[in-house]
Order: structure tokens, then C-alpha cells, then sequence
């Protein structure tokens, strides 16, 4: 099985957890493995536990990775098929409580998703409107698109799209809706269309990329899981393990930046010299502000033009 996906910052990610032999690090975004091919190359000895809720790139992995998921493997790849924001509860039991010496996250949608046009990802391939990457859940893009109300769709639209023409997209559907349900992609990249003024249309990239990147986070609850997810892997770092996180858009960025500085910052109290020993930071911020693409990396490969790196490494 392939799963052609080329991994945005890969050096970069992997070389600042500083992989040592032995260690026990979380990819908890498995997707097509890049990141993991690289850490395991780096290392003699060790494990990785990745997570992906993504049924077809456990799958893919399985054929890919068949030596190291191997019992007996010197470098050993144990596969999760679950959400990232179940990091603690999976780990507790397969035994690696608080033993983790790095955990890196790729928040991309991974290329075979998007390339597959049933999955429903894409404006660019007409397929029922899906968008699940755990497509075991009930909640898909179809749902969203035809059972919310106008206001709820165009909040969505506007909150995790930043579509400045939300409402009169959420207009435009719900007069369709009166009519036919709206059932595919193609029906909905008509819907917006028609809903964008042709002037603002004429500028930028294509006039759906806003609409179907917001319905596909609410789809999948993207930046909840996100929040989720950064505070268990926080707690499971042992003391001087590190977190490498790449964001490619603006609200995922904040996220990062926003909790990385509440756990690398103290406040201390008026009065007081220093700060208490309980309220000591939890981290250290190895990057102060983010990593960005090399130009080498621009050239060959698109998707890294808006992704950003931060890492973090625990006290």
C-alpha cells in the first residue's frame, strides 16, 4: 500500500528532540510515517509509539513498517489507531506512564487524504461531502452542511475559516437546502461560488480553500483536540524530554504559542523576590519564535510555505 505524503520540516522536527539510543518517543501524527522513518534512522535502539485515527494510514504502516513493528525489533514502532487527544490513556496502558523523551506532531491533513476523492476532503474531486479522518465517527461534513442552522454554519465559516463572505455562504446553503439536500463537494463549491461576490473571486486562490478547510476542523473537532492533546503530552514528558509541534495555520499557531508561553512563564507575586517553588515554569522554549521552511525545502515542496515549528523541552 502507499501512502505518498512528503514530510513538511522533517530535520528540523526530529534533530531538536535530540534522539538519544534507548529513548521512547510519540509520533502523534503518524499520517504516512516520514518523521518516524527519519527518528528511527537516527537511532540504534528505541521505540516510537505512533497515533493516527486515520484507519487507511494504520493500515498502510503495517505493510511499510512490517520489520520494526516486529516484537523482537531492535527499533521498535508500536501503531495506535485513535485521536491524538487520547495520547495519556493509550500510553498508561501500554505502560509508558511519564517515560516519553519526545513527542512531535504534524498538524497537516495528510496528501492521501486530500487525493483520495471518496474521502470527501478536496474541492478539486466531486464526492459525497465526508471529511472524517476517523471515519469509524458519526459527525461528517454532510451533517454539518445540511442539518445546522444559518447561523451556526456561518459562525463555523467565519471562526475557523476566517471567510469574511460567512454569512452569505450560510445563506446561500440553507436556500439550497430548502430545495435538495446539498450532497457533494462540487454541489457545495457551487454554493460558494455563487455566494462570493466575482470581484473577490477573481482574487486569491480558489474561492472554496476558506469554507472547506472551516467545515473540515468542525468536522473533526481539530482545534479542540489540539488543546486537548498539548496538555497530556506535556504531563507524559519525563524532565529534559521535548515537543516539536508544526502548525499550518494561523488558529492552530495560537494554540501552541499561547499554552507553550503559560507553561515557560512565571508570575511572580508583588511583594515576593522570587517565585514560589510550586509555580516554578514547566517549560523551556528551545525556539523562541517559530521555525520556518529553508528555501532549499520552498522549492520542492509547497505545503511548507505556511508551516511553523515550535519546540518546547520539559524542566
Amino acid at each position: 500500500m502507499e501512502f505518498k505524503h512528503t514530510s513538511v520540516l522533517l530535520h528540523e522536527t526530529i534533530d531538536n528532540l535530540n534522539p538519544k539510543d534507548g529513548g521512547i518517543y510519540v509520533d502523534a501524527t503518524f499520517g504516512g510515517g516520514g518523521h518516524t522513518r527519519y527518528l528511527l534512522s537516527k537511532l540504534n535502539y528505541g521505540t516510537v509509539i505512533g497515533f493516527d485515527q486515520d484507519e487507511y494510514a494504520i493500515k498502510t504502516a503495517q505493510d511499510n513498517f512490517s520489520n520494526e513493528l516486529q516484537d523482537d525489533s531492535k527499533l521498535k514502532l508500536i501503531l495506535v489507531h485513535d485521536n491524538f487527544c487520547h495520547l495519556k490513556e493509550n500510553l498508561d496502558k501500554l505502560g509508558f506512564q511519564d517515560r516519553i523523551d519526545g513527542i512531535f506532531y504534524d498538524l497537516g491533513v495528510s496528501s492521501p487524504q486530500f487525493d483520495q476523492p471518496e474521502r470527501g476532503f478536496s474541492y478539486r474531486f466531486n464526492a459525497r461531502l465526508d471529511m472524517r479522518m476517523d471515519q469509524s465517527q458519526e459527525l461528517d461534513a454532510y451533517t454539518i452542511v445540511n442539518t445546522w442552522s444559518q447561523k451556526e454554519i456561518s459562525d463555523l465559516l467565519y471562526q475557523y475559516g476566517d471567510e469574511k463572505f460567512s454569512r452569505q455562504i450560510a445563506r446561500k446553503i440553507i436556500d439550497h437546502r430548502q430545495k435538495s439536500p446539498v450532497e457533494t463537494t462540487f454541489d457545495l463549491v457551487d454554493i460558494i461560488k455563487e455566494a462570493i461576490p466575482a470581484y473577490a473571486r477573481r482574487n486569491g486562490g480558489h474561492p472554496a480553500k476558506k469554507s472547506f478547510q472551516a467545515i473540515r476542523v468542525a468536522v473533526n473537532r481539530e482545534l479542540d483536540v489540539l488543546k486537548e492533546s498539548l496538555k497530556e503530552a506535556v504531563d507524559i514528558l519525563k524532565p529534559g524530554g521535548r515537543i516539536s509541534v508544526i502548525t499550518f495555520q494561523s488558529h492552530e499557531d495560537k494554540i501552541v504559542k499561547k499554552l507553550f508561553k503559560k507553561y515557560s512563564e512565571v508570575e511572580i507575586p508583588r511583594g515576593m523576590p522570587m517565585a514560589p517553588e510550586d509555580s516554578k515554569p514547566i517549560l523551556h522554549l528551545v525556539s523562541r519564535k517559530p521555525i520556518m521552511a529553508t528555501e532549499a525545502e520552498l522549492e520542492h515542496n509547497n505545503r511548507s510555505h505556511s508551516a511553523k515549528l515550535r519546540v518546547a523541552e520539559k524542566i
